[in-house]
Protein backbone atom coordinates (compact mmCIF):
# COMPACT_ATOMS: atom_id res chain seq x y z
CA UNK A 1 0.00 0.00 0.00
CA UNK A 2 2.93 2.48 0.82
CA UNK A 3 3.70 2.34 -3.01
CA UNK A 4 0.10 3.19 -4.06
CA UNK A 5 0.29 5.97 -1.39
CA UNK A 6 3.94 6.80 -2.97
CA UNK A 7 2.39 7.44 -6.17
CA UNK A 8 -0.44 9.30 -5.68
CA UNK A 9 1.63 11.79 -3.95
CA UNK A 10 4.01 11.82 -6.94
CA UNK A 11 0.82 12.89 -8.75
CA UNK A 12 0.45 15.40 -6.28
CA UNK A 13 3.85 16.65 -6.83
CA UNK A 14 3.42 17.03 -10.53
CA UNK A 15 0.30 19.03 -9.90
CA UNK A 16 1.60 20.97 -7.59
CA UNK A 17 4.64 21.97 -9.59
CA UNK A 18 2.82 22.69 -13.10
CA UNK A 19 0.03 24.55 -11.22
CA UNK A 20 3.07 26.60 -9.43
CA UNK A 21 3.89 27.77 -12.94
CA UNK A 22 0.52 28.62 -13.64
CA UNK A 23 -0.52 30.42 -10.96
CA UNK A 24 1.63 32.98 -11.69
CA UNK A 25 3.19 33.96 -8.18
CA UNK A 26 -0.40 33.29 -7.23
CA UNK A 27 -1.86 35.80 -9.25
CA UNK A 28 -4.29 33.76 -10.90
CA UNK A 29 -7.02 31.98 -8.26
CA UNK A 30 -7.95 28.96 -9.78
CA UNK A 31 -4.54 27.66 -10.17
CA UNK A 32 -3.22 29.14 -7.11
CA UNK A 33 -5.65 26.80 -5.05
CA UNK A 34 -4.93 24.30 -7.49
CA UNK A 35 -1.23 24.29 -6.04
CA UNK A 36 -2.08 24.60 -2.76
CA UNK A 37 -4.65 21.71 -2.63
CA UNK A 38 -1.80 19.52 -4.33
CA UNK A 39 1.10 20.54 -2.14
CA UNK A 40 -1.48 19.92 0.98
CA UNK A 41 -2.14 15.74 -0.97
CA UNK A 42 1.24 15.24 -1.49
CA UNK A 43 2.50 15.35 1.36
CA UNK A 44 -0.28 13.80 3.11
CA UNK A 45 0.49 10.76 0.70
CA UNK A 46 3.97 11.21 0.98
CA UNK A 47 3.78 10.90 4.86
CA UNK A 48 1.49 7.89 4.71
CA UNK A 49 4.34 6.19 2.37
CA UNK A 50 7.11 7.19 4.52
CA UNK A 51 5.03 5.25 7.48
CA UNK A 52 6.32 2.28 5.78
CA UNK A 53 9.22 3.51 3.49
CA UNK A 54 12.56 4.98 4.98
CA UNK A 55 12.46 8.41 4.62
CA UNK A 56 15.49 8.53 2.30
CA UNK A 57 14.11 6.30 -0.42
CA UNK A 58 10.62 7.66 -0.01
CA UNK A 59 11.19 11.70 -0.31
CA UNK A 60 14.12 10.55 -3.36
CA UNK A 61 11.35 8.46 -5.08
CA UNK A 62 8.52 11.12 -4.82
CA UNK A 63 11.39 14.08 -5.73
CA UNK A 64 12.62 11.84 -8.99
CA UNK A 65 9.70 10.78 -10.60
CA UNK A 66 7.83 14.16 -9.65
CA UNK A 67 10.70 16.60 -11.45
CA UNK A 68 10.99 13.84 -14.22
CA UNK A 69 6.66 14.25 -14.61
CA UNK A 70 6.83 17.92 -14.41
CA UNK A 71 9.58 18.27 -16.82
CA UNK A 72 8.01 16.01 -19.58
CA UNK A 73 4.46 17.56 -18.88
CA UNK A 74 5.63 20.84 -18.73
CA UNK A 75 7.67 20.72 -21.99
CA UNK A 76 3.93 19.90 -23.62
CA UNK A 77 1.98 22.44 -21.88
CA UNK A 78 4.14 25.17 -21.27
CA UNK A 79 6.39 24.48 -24.68
CA UNK A 80 9.61 24.35 -22.66
CA UNK A 81 12.76 23.17 -24.20
CA UNK A 82 13.63 19.23 -23.73
CA UNK A 83 17.09 18.99 -25.14
CA UNK A 84 19.17 15.75 -25.72
CA UNK A 85 21.45 16.56 -22.74
CA UNK A 86 18.24 17.00 -20.48
CA UNK A 87 16.95 13.89 -21.79
CA UNK A 88 20.40 12.15 -20.24
CA UNK A 89 20.24 13.57 -17.17
CA UNK A 90 16.48 12.43 -16.96
CA UNK A 91 17.54 9.00 -17.89
CA UNK A 92 20.08 8.67 -14.53
CA UNK A 93 17.43 10.31 -12.62
CA UNK A 94 15.14 7.52 -13.66
CA UNK A 95 18.08 4.72 -13.20
CA UNK A 96 18.38 6.23 -9.37
CA UNK A 97 14.70 5.85 -8.68
CA UNK A 98 14.58 2.31 -9.79
CA UNK A 99 18.00 1.42 -7.81
CA UNK A 100 15.84 2.82 -4.91
CA UNK A 101 12.84 0.82 -5.81
CA UNK A 102 15.02 -2.60 -5.73
CA UNK A 103 17.15 -2.07 -2.96
CA UNK A 104 13.61 -0.99 -0.98
CA UNK A 105 12.83 -4.22 -1.73
CA UNK A 106 15.84 -5.97 -0.86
Amino acid sequence: MHWLHLAIATVFEIVFALGARAANGFTRPLPSVVTLVAAAGGIFFLSLALRTLDVGVGYTIWTGIGSIGTVVIGAFLFKERLTAARAVCFGVIILGVVGLRVAAGA
